[in-house]
């Protein structure tokens, strides 16, 4: 059914995993309209109580976006691409069923936000985080700036994105990014064990207090002024450096244009 996730159904959980090991499980154009449709099963599927979204193998979770794909971008389409993934960021955000991220490895860029919209994060020790894209000489796209800054607080937020810093898993704890932390093999039957708890309670409750929860910390203006912003590095030089030199595996020169 789908190329780029492997999806299997026990209990009324629904595991979603994203499969591009080659790849780092790098979200690209492919693996977004993928979990665009998965999504839309467990919001419309009654058999789906609750999902998780993890990736594949033990080294990683979503390892950020796929540069590749950014290269010949202008900034018309740096700013659709970045609407894009925010309507479906969000869309799991506000899902009325719960939807766990279980980071197994580096969360890096999209896949910090990716984890982020999840309701809420599990972390093997191994997992990392961090929103690299300064590094590129682009921004946060798909409400990494928003939602971090909600998460740990706006000093803490504007330094990690900023500097470009990762964190691990036991920091991610410290700083209220992560739940909790387990080993690598506890982690997936720790997350079907919170969800089997959840789904146990009233559904119309857990969907009214997922509801009541999102519904003053989401503001749509500064989810466009992110993808405004996004769009704008796509018309720069130091965005075309950055990603060339990440696809080079070399060090980019910035030069401010």
């Amino acid at each position: 059914m789908y190329t780029t996730l492997l999806t299997t159904l026990e209990e009324g959980i629904l595991t979603i995993t994203i499969n591009r090991p080659d790849k780092l499980n790098a979200l690209n154009s492919t693996v977004i309209e993928e979990l665009a449709k998965v999504v839309n099963e467990i919001y419309n599927n009654a058999l789906v109580k609750a999902a998780i979204i993890t990736g594949s193998g033990n080294k990683d979770f979503v390892a950020g976006a796929d540069i590749s794909e950014f290269i010949k971008k202008n900034e018309e389409a740096g700013e659709a691409l970045a609407r894009h993934g925010q309507t479906l960021f969000s869309k799991i955000e506000n899902c009325p069923k719960p939807i766990i991220a279980a980071v197994n490895g580096f969360a890096l860029g999209g896949g910090c936000e990716l984890a982020m919209a999840c309701h809420f994060i599990l972390a093997s020790g191994n997992a990392k985080f961090g929103q690299p894209e300064i590094n590129l000489g682009i921004i946060p796209g798909y409400g990494g700036t928003q939602r971090l800054t909600r998460l740990i607080n706006k000093n803490r937020a504007t330094e990690l994105i900023l500097t470009g810093r990762m964190i691990e898993a036991n920091e991610a704890l410290q700083l209220g990014l992560a739940n909790h932390v387990y080993d690598q093999e506890e982690l997936l039957p720790k997350a079907k064990e919170m969800l089997q708890t959840i789904i146990a309670k009233s559904p119309l409750a857990v969907t009214k207090i997922i509801d009541c929860i999102n519904h003053f910390n989401n503001t749509e203006e500064g989810y466009t002024y992110e993808a405004k912003k996004f769009g704008e590095c796509f018309g720069t030089e130091d965005m075309l450096e950055g990603a060339t030199a990440f696809l080079e595996k070399r060090k980019p020169v910035f030069k401010g244009k």
